[in-house]
C-alpha cells in the first residue's frame, strides 16, 4: 500500500533533516577516494552501469551526491562471508 503524496513528501523532509549532508555532492575523484578506489576503477564502474547514479555537473564534469553514494553501498552490501 502506498502513502498518499504528503505523507510521502513529510517522510522525506524528515530523512533530509536527519542527513543534510545526504543532497551534497562530491566530485568524481571524491567518491573514488571516499569508497577506496582508483579513478581507473571508478570509471570503470560508471561505465558499466554498475555504480551511483550520477549527476552532470557541467559537460566534462560528474559528481555523485552523498545519498546516492550511500544507497549504491548499501546495494553492494553482502551477508557474512
Amino acid at each position: 500500500m502506498s502513502h498518499p503524496e504528503p505523507e510521502r513528501r513529510r517522510h522525506q523532509g524528515e530523512r533530509d533533516r536527519a542527513n543534510p549532508d545526504a543532497h551534497r555532492i562530491m566530485s568524481f575523484r571524491q567518491w573514488c577516494e571516499l569508497n577506496g578506489i582508483s579513478l581507473s576503477t571508478g570509471r570503470h564502474i560508471l561505465g558499466k552501469g554498475n555504480g551511483p547514479t550520477i549527476i552532470q555537473l557541467s559537460a566534462r564534469r560528474i559528481g555523485i551526491s552523498f545519498a546516492a553514494n550511500a544507497a549504491w553501498q548499501a546495494s553492494r552490501a553482502r551477508g557474512v562471508l
